[in-house]
């Protein structure tokens, strides 16, 4: 496996993440040491856990994977869920769920320190100020040495970094958010704001709920799964249908499988891509994506089957109607034009 630079930072995490949702639940400990123990032979460094995971048996696991050889890993846990359901500040973003929070995941994870603390999700009530201020604290004690944020509308991002720089605090260096080939809505903000700053982006669910897979789904298992998860429900199943066929056509042409094929296309639009398994088998195959990439023609086609109206201004700024009132018919085309400039 290649390593990345995280986000602008100097950290060095190995091209696929391994995410420990499953670590407790799904898989037990037998099935959790296969399942890491294979995806450090390959080269893996970075472990994605979160405080809520299993509750908080995850946390448990990856601390015991990790133990005899700490220093090697990129270790990265998530804040903001509640295990404590009748608390009302067990879980959120603001300060006190922070520390505790923290705290708790140290303790479970038996380090001193993570790599990398996640902000799991929007809270809708937390001022992000609030936010950067206790990773500050968190970083200048030592027990968190990068940040990061998950699941946040992109302007709340934003807002975030540019307040974090012009303070002199950490700015988040990665996103984390779900992104696959069924579901590419994250193209319409989120993946040029983190574009714009720099920010790694590792995307979970890369598979999307199994859809890539081996198996052929029926529109039943289309229609289970959109109840599972409504916001990927489509007007139209056989859209889905036609990014499961042509993943798997593709798949046929170059000898691999349909979890490698999504796995690069995800991979070769410069994200890291977080892999989940319950099964070292699921695992191994994931891992086969490394080391081979799919051709320009194969990308514009899985790009093209998967395309989704990129909505307002997007498509509108993209119209011609805009381009030759704005860029004087075809001089678009004629400027050599240059990413905008951000700190």
């Amino acid at each position: 496996m290649r390593y990345k630079l995280f986000g602008r930072t100097g950290l060095r995490v190995s091209e696929l993440a391994l995410g420990t949702m499953t670590f407790g639940k799904g898989a037990d400990k037998a099935a959790s040491q296969a399942i890491f123990d294979a995806y450090v032979a390959a080269g893996g460094n970075f472990i994605d856990t979160a405080s809520i995971y299993t509750g908080g048996t995850s946390e448990k696991f990856v601390g015991d994977l990790v133990h005899n050889d700490r220093n090697r890993f990129v270790v990265a846990t998530k804040y903001s869920g509640s295990l404590r359901h009748e608390d009302p500040n067990a879980g959120g973003n603001h300060y006190k769920s922070m520390v505790h929070s923290v705290e708790a995941s140290l303790q479970k994870l038996n380090m001193e320190y993570v790599d990398l603390l996640w902000v799991h999700m929007w809270d809708n009530g937390t001022p992000v100020e609030e936010v950067l201020r206790g990773f500050e604290h968190l970083v200048q004690s030592g027990k968190v040495l990068y940040i990061g944020v998950s699941d946040w509308p992109a302007w709340r991002v934003a807002e975030a970094n540019t307040l974090a720089h012009f303070r002199g605090w950490p700015s988040f260096a990665g996103l984390q958010i779900e992104y696959s080939l069924v579901q590419r809505s994250p193209e319409r903000e989120l993946l040029p704001m983190a574009k714009a700053y720099g920010m790694t982006v590792t995307p979970w669910s890369p598979l999307g709920g199994g859809l890539l897979t081996d198996r052929s789904p029926s529109k039943d298992d289309l229609r289970k799964l959109t109840e599972r998860r409504p916001e990927m429900l489509f007007d139209d199943p056989e859209f889905l249908l036609r990014i499961v066929h042509e993943v798997q056509a593709i798949a046929t042409e170059t000898g691999h499988t349909p979890v490698q094929v999504a796995l690069n296309w995800l991979r070769q639009r410069d994200t890291l891509p977080i892999l989940g398994a319950s099964k070292v088998e699921q695992v191994q195959d994931a891992l086969g994506s490394v080391g081979w990439e799919l051709s320009p023609e194969q990308m514009e086609r899985l790009d093209k089957v998967s395309a989704i109206p990129m909505g307002f201004p997007h498509d509108f700024l993209a119209s011609n109607q805009i381009r030759n009132a704005f860029y004087g018919g075809d001089t678009k085309e004629k400027i050599d034009w240059r990413a905008p400039i951000s700190f």
